[in-house]
């Protein structure tokens, strides 16, 4: 169906009046007075059956709402005390629908609703340079009498709940004009609901008017008109949410972004990956038992000793066993195995100078462990705390307990995609450990010294994409002589290196992993301890990892 616009306006031969009869650019016309019907030029005749249900009522000035007769009668809009009638159009610029307004601000449709296109659209052809596109009748009437009733402007049907529909099923007509000034309502159902207009239209056709008061109308009633105007001229084009022009940028480029924010405790990492870095995901992979949580521990050491506030999520064991282990590398004593008397000065001196410190935070988790909990207890590590680095060891565990019909890897990458967006979001460095998948290489299995590939993250490919690094440990954990961790880099977003990247050396005596060049360790070299004994902290899964 093609749109029609008034083109002059004529005496009516049915009402007699001097010029309430529209004529249209198809040829029909429609009486405002009496609601006579004209076909057009090759259009059947029709009964005015559809505008006979109308209610004809009459046009004033609806002085509590300065708005002119002339206004009123530009856009149909009916008085019969105490009620207001909004009249609605076809694409024929046909009346086909009222809307009753009463003093209570009731509304109730009368006449086809679902035939109506936008409010007043019927007074304006369309294409052009700028629409105004109001949230309610009075609005649109309003700002089309600021501008002396010259320019086009409408309003949805119903008001912010039906804006976007109001949008799409006028869409044709709407963006043909250059530009579509989205004035509605300055509260937060009309903020929302222009966001969600914008998205509907052509990429550069929106712009979001903003408002001082709350709306239109509003503005007129408060003598305020020419700001009504200079909100319509200096409406914003939408952007999306997260676009920035480039233009935008020159004064967060002109502030370095630090290479290197802290420092793992290996010498190659640190040359290879640059140190670490907030905002990011690091990965640590690597078989059962080879030392994942060993190089864990000895990072978040390492950050705790260089002043830096940690978060430590241990999954797989208690919060003592992991304050134990951190205070073991400060004694450089293992002492789950050579333990202390807690009145001993050096036990005190190794709890204030890591667990007591005040610069690390643990997550006592027995009896919840979903993802939600976790993800709400890191970001609380981090905005509540001010940890700046945070460790989740590991990360199988958090989706194991959620109670869903979606596989493991679907429910692994729902788990990253939220992890690495609170990395960002908070600007912590989140370190994850992830176990490997029981696949394995030329017959040898990870637990035999296999190297781990990316595609040997278990579960999910997701890991490995969300990961800004992944780094994999390979050892011979069946060997009692091998005491040597090979540390292969499988991804490093920021520095685009990948392959060996040193080794690491396991110490009996003192229970830590260095990589200390050119030394290597055999079980001679022990104190008697050995490390067949570090698997747990009560032995039952002794010599399953340093």
């Amino acid at each position: 169906m093609t749109e029609s616009a008034i083109i002059r306006h004529e005496p009516c031969p049915h009402c007699g009046s001097r010029d309430n009869l529209g004529r249209y650019d198809d040829g029909h016309g429609y009486c405002f007075g009496c609601g006579a019907y004209e076909a057009g030029e090759g259009e059947e005749a029709e009964k005015t059956g559809a505008s006979k249900s109308l209610h004809r009522g009459s046009y004033a000035p609806l002085l509590k709402r300065c708005l002119s007769e002339e206004t009123l009668r530009k856009f149909d809009y009916r008085l019969d005390p105490p009620f207001h009638y909004a009249t609605y159009y076809d694409v024929k610029g046909r009346p086909v629908a009222q809307k009753r307004r009463s003093a209570d601000k009731k509304f109730v449709w009368v006449g086809d609703s679902k035939k109506a296109v936008l409010f007043g659209q019927q007074c304006w052809k369309g294409g052009g340079r700028k629409v105004v596109v109001t949230e309610g009748e009075l609005d649109a009437m309003s700002m089309s009498q600021v501008q002396g009733n010259k320019w086009p402007v409408v309003s949805v049907k119903d008001g912010a709940g039906s804006a976007a529909r109001s949008i799409r099923e006028n869409i044709e007509w709407i963006s043909s004009f250059d530009e579509v000034v989205l004035m509605f309502d300055n509260d937060e159902p009309g903020r929302d609901a222009a966001q969600i207009c914008a998205e509907l239209l052509p990429p550069g056709k929106a712009s979001i008017a903003t408002l001082p008061l709350k709306d239109a109308n509003e503005m007129l009633v408060a003598r305020r008109g020419h700001e009504l105007i200079s909100a319509m001229w200096q409406a914003k084009p939408y952007r999306p949410d997260g676009i920035v022009e480039g233009t935008e940028l020159w004064d967060r480029l002109q502030v370095a972004d630090p290479v290197t924010e802290a420092e793992y405790p290996f010498f190659h990492l640190n040359a290879n990956l640059r140190g670490l870095r907030r905002g990011e995901l690091v990965t640590f992979c690597a078989g059962t038992g080879v030392g994942k949580s060993t190089v864990c521990r000895e990072t978040a050491f390492s950050l705790i000793q260089s002043g830096e506030q940690v978060g430590y999520i241990a999954l797989e064991e208690s919060v003592k066993r992991t304050a134990t282990a951190l205070m073991s590398l400060h004694l450089n004593r293992p002492l789950h195995l050579d333990p202390m008397a807690p009145g001993d000065p050096e036990f005190k001196g190794a709890f204030e100078a890591t667990v007591g410190s005040g610069r690390i935070a643990f997550y006592d988790h027995w009896g919840s462990v979903d993802s939600e909990t976790l993800l709400s207890k890191i970001r609380f590590m981090a905005v509540g705390l001010g940890c700046r680095w945070v460790f989740l060891d590991h990360i199988s565990i958090m989706v194991s307990g959620i109670d869903s019909t979606d596989s493991e890897r679907i429910l692994l990458d729902r788990a990253m995609t939220h992890l690495a967006s609170l990395a960002r979001e908070v600007n912590i460095g989140l370190i994850v450990v992830c176990h490997l998948s029981k696949s394995k290489e030329k017959g040898k299995s990870f637990e035999e010294g296999a190297r781990p590939t990316l595609g040997d993250l278990r579960g999910t490919a997701g890991i490995s994409q969300l990961s800004d690094s992944v780094v994999a440990f390979a050892r011979d954990q069946q060997d009692p002589d091998d005491r040597v961790v090979q540390v292969f880099i499988l991804k490093s977003r920021f520095t685009g290196f990948t392959g060996p990247s040193g080794e690491l050396v396991w110490n009996g005596k003192t229970g830590r992993l260095q990589d200390e060049e050119g030394t290597r360790f055999t079980s001679d070299d022990d104190d008697g301890g050995g490390d067949e004994n570090l698997g747990s902290e009560d032995g039952s899964e002794a010599g399953s990892e340093f």
